[in-house]
């Protein structure tokens, strides 16, 4: 069954709203993207407008900007720390905006939101 993102059906008193139109193709919902650490694997996606999103399904190297100093490189993941997002995104190490992992210069906490944009960014802790 299509997931949808138009506004539900019923008031927050339980009520029913009248329906004014049916539902519309543009309104269905996607597959999230459970981005991991592997080797990079990216996918374009065509949206609305013609324009495009990056998936990102996994990578193994991550643009760290350290704040003291303002510069940034490219770093291999050594590996997994932390999602606070959820318990079960944690469990499944699944990468996203917010989430820690560990580099080889440190701690970083990922800034960009790899489902949407197809890269990894963050910042060292």
């Amino acid at each position: 069954m299509a997931r949808w993102q138009a506004r539900s059906r019923r008031k927050y008193t339980g009520k029913k709203y009248r329906r004014s139109r049916k539902k519309r193709k543009r309104e269905l919902e996607r597959h999230p993207i459970d981005t991991t650490i592997g080797e990079k694997r990216i996918k374009r996606q065509r949206t609305m407008g013609g324009n495009e999103k990056l998936k990102l399904f996994s990578a193994d190297h991550i643009n760290v900007t350290d704040p003291t100093t303002n510069e940034t490189k490219n770093v291999e993941i050594l590996g997994f720390e932390e999602n606070l997002a959820s318990k079960d995104l944690n469990r499944r190490h699944v990468l996203t905006k917010g989430a820690v992992v560990e580099t080889e210069l440190g701690k970083v906490r990922i800034t960009s939101r790899p489902g949407q944009q197809g890269i990894l960014n963050g910042l060292l802790i």
